[in-house]
């Protein structure tokens, strides 16, 4: 038998002219590989379902190119996919057990972003971070900031959302412990991660409250993943760091806390908690909150919609055009009930056609609004960017303070 493609690759379609096709990569970073498979040869990569046999697929390509020795080309299509790293083989398997032990054991979490999200020089970083956050309008209340939701989409795309989340921070919030709660795009569902790693970006290493980490790792149990590998490579952390240093010095207090999405609710109906590790998360985070109190500052790491050709719909995007109107509409709703932390109702809107508008951020949310009851949201700034000519992505710049 052929094995298994592996369902955790990204697939898209190619970007150069010269080479059309289907392009794969690992967002899990487990292979730096990039394969393009060429346009006739898509069709094959159905028969790596770990069902299906070599003879099978020479078949198939005898059918498709005429050519009886098709035997070579089956041969060479399975050896290039295996030697990236891309079939759920030995190869595979030696891959991924090398790279989460060497970040189980490396000291830090380093920067993967810089230089691509954002600049990786300190003194270009500092002038374009400078600019991006130039002209905020501060905080419109008096009541202190329990916390803010940003985007996680790059800095560059989503600056008028992150602006106005982070321009309601003070200098006096500078001594707190950032509780950085981030959509998990790769990690398990009804699971945290944790990690008790310093996060290192060119403005140097934030420091992680370790002891705050062992707290809640000995509360959660089994529903938390300590030194979760997606930590590794996941950027709705990282970017909220980068602009906290920022504001407040390389060595920032943080809490980085990775949210894996509430798959069992979303595609089988009742709230998240109903299962007993979203509980026990829910229950634990709430005392976290309420034993800290003041000492903490949540940042939400939230992307909201993903409509368009590359998440799966039949039409292209335009960011606040035709269906993005629609899309706008349905976010403010929810938006609103963020806005009015009323966690249930929020909930209910992202059952509706089992989340339609794909929102990544949907779980930490709701994790939040779950484990700070007290909390009511002010949105400050909605925003959609068309992160590709077809695609596009929304999220919002939203203030927390407690009623």
């Amino acid at each position: 038998m052929l094995p298994r493609l592996r369902h955790t690759l990204d697939f898209m379609p190619s970007p150069f002219e010269d080479k059309p096709g289907l392009l794969i990569r690992d967002p899990f970073q487990f292979s730096e590989a990039t394969l393009i498979v060429p346009p006739a040869l898509i069709e094959c990569l159905s028969f790596f379902d770990g069902e299906q046999s070599s003879l099978e697929l020479r078949a198939h390509l005898v059918r498709i190119t005429g050519d009886l020795s098709a035997g070579e080309m089956e041969t060479n299509l399975t050896q290039a996919l295996s030697q990236a790293g891309f079939l759920e083989d030995d190869a595979f398997h030696k891959l991924r057990t090398d790279a989460e032990k060497a970040f189980a054991e490396a000291p830090f979490r380093y920067a993967v972003h810089a230089g691509g999200g954002y600049p990786q020089e300190p003194s270009e970083l500092r002038t374009t971070f400078n600019d991006y956050l130039k002209n905020g309008s501060p905080p419109t209340t008096t009541k202190r900031t329990l916390a803010i939701a940003a985007p996680h989409v790059s800095p560059f795309g989503g600056i008028d959302a992150y602006r106005a989340a982070y321009s309601t921070l003070t200098p006096a919030d500078a001594d707190k412990t950032f509780v950085v709660l981030g959509t998990s795009h790769y990690g398990q569902p009804e699971r945290l991660g944790l990690t008790r790693k310093t996060f290192v970006t060119p403005y140097g290493n934030a420091v992680t409250d370790t002891n705050l980490v062992d707290q809640l790792a000995a509360a959660l149990g089994p529903a938390a993943l300590m030194e979760d590998y997606c930590h590794a490579m996941e950027h709705s952390i990282e970017f909220q760091i980068v602009f906290l240093q920022h504001l407040f010095g390389p060595a920032v207090k943080i809490l980085p806390i990775l949210c894996g999405p509430y798959h069992k609710s979303l595609y089988e109906g009742g709230l998240p908690e109903a299962d007993d590790q979203v509980r026990r998360i829910f229950g634990s985070l709430g005392e976290l909150a309420a034993r800290e109190g003041d000492r903490l500052l949540w940042v939400l790491g939230v992307d909201m919609a993903h409509m368009g050709r590359r998440y799966g719909d039949s039409f292209s995007a335009s960011a606040n055009q035709d269906e993005m109107l629609s899309v706008a509409e349905q976010d403010r709703g929810r938006i609103a009930r963020m806005e009015a932390g009323d966690a249930q109702g929020f909930w209910e809107q992202v059952q509706e056609n089992q989340d339609d508008l794909k929102w990544c951020g949907s779980a930490p949310i709701y994790t939040f609004l779950r484990s700070a009851p007290q909390a009511r949201g002010q949105l400050l700034q909605y925003q959609q960017w068309n992160i590709d000519e077809g695609s596009v992505v929304s999220f919002a710049g939203v203030q927390f303070t407690s009623s």
